[in-house]
């Protein structure tokens, strides 16, 4: 399993990394999507401490009616945490696209809500003049557990070199309600849906299979010897290795001598 985080530690670091990579941008204010999950919850407190509670937008972006319980919560934490909030029903153009394009996949409507909700945070960074927050956590970009430009876009990540359990101890720490700490995690693609079940395993063995092929480097046989299933290994490095795609900036074809991307790789504040 990943190790246990030194909670107060890691707040500050990551309050540090918001406040300085805002800073560097020229921007005072943060805008990130609220679920009304642990991951949201977590970044938006993280921000709340970085910029100031005034400075920090949550949008709240339900389909409808659907998932009420998880609109309360994403509200009560904002409130907690006074950051400012408002609610954006998608439901209106997701219905009149699929009138005009129907379709019977559950996954190709989720990816659509998600890539509107990601539409319409950047269009309020605009009217905010503020920066989107990334609330992905480093077990879903290992495994490709998101949308391309949809929940995975983002200005800055702060939690992206974070497992889903360290993330959950970083939220205990961050004083997140119990009630979103103990929630089953979903992406809210459909009613019923979760990660576990989508995923087939539960983060505490994703997690402690990915953190021994990651950081410790594990061969296939090591892991399995550590007491994994080889069918659970192998459905893990499938899941790494197809969605490579989703952790890269596209390929380039290379033409000259320096290509963005391959050799143009100077950092945005070198200040010369």
């Amino acid at each position: 399993m990943p190790p246990k985080i030194n909670a107060p530690f890691v707040e500050r670091i990551l309050v540090a990394f918001i406040r300085d990579e805002l800073g560097r941008c020229g921007c005072r204010k943060a805008l990130l999507g609220l679920s009304g999950g642990l991951d949201s919850s977590v970044c938006a407190a993280l921000a709340a401490r970085a910029m100031g509670p005034t400075d920090v937008v949550g949008l709240i972006m339900p389909y409808g009616k659907a998932f009420p319980e998880d609109v309360r919560d994403a509200a009560a934490v904002a409130r907690k945490l006074g950051i400012r909030h408002q609610t954006v029903d998608i439901a209106p153009q997701i219905d009149l696209y699929f009138a005009a394009h129907p379709t019977k996949s559950r996954i190709q409507r989720g990816n659509k809500m998600a890539r509107e909700r990601m539409s319409i945070l950047y269009d309020h960074s605009v009217r905010e003049g503020a920066l989107v927050l990334g609330t992905s956590n480093k077990t879903e970009l290992l495994i490709g557990y998101g949308t391309v430009y949809g929940d995975m876009a983002c200005a800055i990540n702060p939690m992206g070199d974070l497992y889903k359990t360290q993330v959950r101890d970083l939220a205990a720490h961050l004083r997140i309600p119990p009630g979103i700490r103990r929630k089953a995690p979903t992406a809210g693609l459909w009613p019923g849906q979760t990660d576990e079940d989508d995923i087939g395993l539960t983060y505490e063995e994703l997690d402690a299979i990915l953190y021994g092929v990651v950081e410790g480097r594990k061969s296939r046989r090591e892991i399995i010897a550590a007491g994994h299933a080889a069918a659970a290994v192998d459905r893990v490095l499938r899941m790494i290795r197809s969605s490579g795609f989703k952790r890269a900036m596209p390929p380039i074809a290379k033409l000259w001598t320096r290509s963005v991307g391959h050799d143009f790789l100077y950092p945005y504040d070198r200040g010369d």
